[in-house]
C-alpha cells in the first residue's frame, strides 16, 4: 500500500502524512508541484524524527508518478464520490490518492483512477483535513487487507 498526495499545498499536512506512513509502514508519494519548498521546516516539525522511518518518493508531475506505479490500482479519495471507503474491497497493493487541499484533482487525474471513494461524513460539513482523511482511509485499507501493524 502507498499514499500519494497530488500537488499538496500545506507543509504540515505532508509532514503528518509522512508520520502516518512511518507508523503504519506505508510509503508516501508526493506529486509535484507542491505549494511549499521541500526543505520547509514545517514538514520536519510535523513529521518529527519519523521522517527517517518512511519511504518517500517525489515525482515531477502526475505522468512521472503514473510511470512508476504500473499495475497497481489507483484509488482516489474524494468528496465527489458516492461509494463509501467502508464498502470498498481494498487490496494490499492499492495506492490511495488524495488531491490538493484547495481543490482535489483535475478531471483528467480523476479519470486515470481505477476507483473513487469517499469517507461518509455529516451533510453539515464539507470535508476532513487531508492528513486526517489519509489516516482514516489508510487504516481501513490496511485493516481489510490484513496489513495493520501488530
Amino acid at each position: 500500500m502507498r499514499i500519494a498526495l497530488f500537488e499538496p499545498e500545506i507543509a504540515g499536512n505532508v509532514g503528518a502524512v509522512m508520520r502516518l506512513g512511518a507508523c503504519l509502514g506505508v510509503a508516501v508519494d508526493l506529486i509535484e508541484p507542491m505549494g511549499f519548498a521541500w526543505d520547509d521546516a514545517r514538514v520536519r516539525r510535523t513529521a518529527m524524527d519519523y521522517i527517517d522511518e518512511v519511504e518517500v518518493a517525489r515525482h515531477a508531475d502526475f505522468a512521472a508518478f503514473q510511470a512508476t506505479v504500473a499495475g497497481a490500482r489507483l484509488i482516489l479519495l474524494t468528496t465527489k464520490a458516492s461509494r463509501s471507503l467502508y464498502d470498498f474491497d481494498w487490496r494490499s497493493g492499492d495506492i490511495l490518492l488524495l488531491g490538493k487541499e484547495s481543490g482535489g484533482v483535475p478531471p483528467d487525474v480523476a479519470a486515470a483512477c481505477d476507483e473513487r471513494i469517499r469517507i461518509p461524513i455529516r451533510a453539515e460539513v464539507r470535508s476532513f483535513n487531508l492528513a486526517t482523511a489519509a489516516a482514516i482511509a489508510a487504516g481501513e485499507a490496511l485493516r481489510q487487507s490484513g496489513r495493520l501493524p501488530a
